[in-house]
């Protein structure tokens, strides 16, 4: 199932290599986080993050508090072709045996994505 913001160039994108992701959250005081995380794209229709000792982070936290969050997926070919996507949506913190986020999109942009 894919989701109506993701088209099929972002799509191929997202399954072409195992690439870094940075997710931003807000806290509790309204100053944005950003920070480096593993991510998975589930079903063709969301973001799934998940990390060590992940419950405890303060994206977790921040999540738990403000349903909403972003996160950017990109990477640099040579000699300077930047290329990713920027999805924010929903988001949830999930708790239980392996604790993570789910990012469902409502906004998404894409550069650079016909370069390869």
């Amino acid at each position: 199932m894919t989701h109506p913001g993701l088209n099929a160039k972002e799509l191929a994108f997202l399954t072409s290599a195992k690439l870094l992701g940075r997710v931003a959250s807000v806290g509790a005081d309204g100053t944005p986080h950003v920070t480096p995380v593993g991510w998975r794209l589930v079903d063709g229709s969301y973001i799934e993050v998940t990390g060590r000792d992940f419950a405890s982070t303060k994206k977790f936290r921040d999540v738990s508090r403000r349903p909403r969050a972003a996160i950017v997926i990109d990477e640099v070919l040579p000699p300077w072709q930047p290329r990713g996507i920027e999805i924010r949506g929903r988001a949830e913190a999930h708790r239980g045996p392996r604790p993570h986020l789910r990012i469902h999109p409502d906004r998404v942009f894409s550069w650079g994505l016909e370069a390869r």
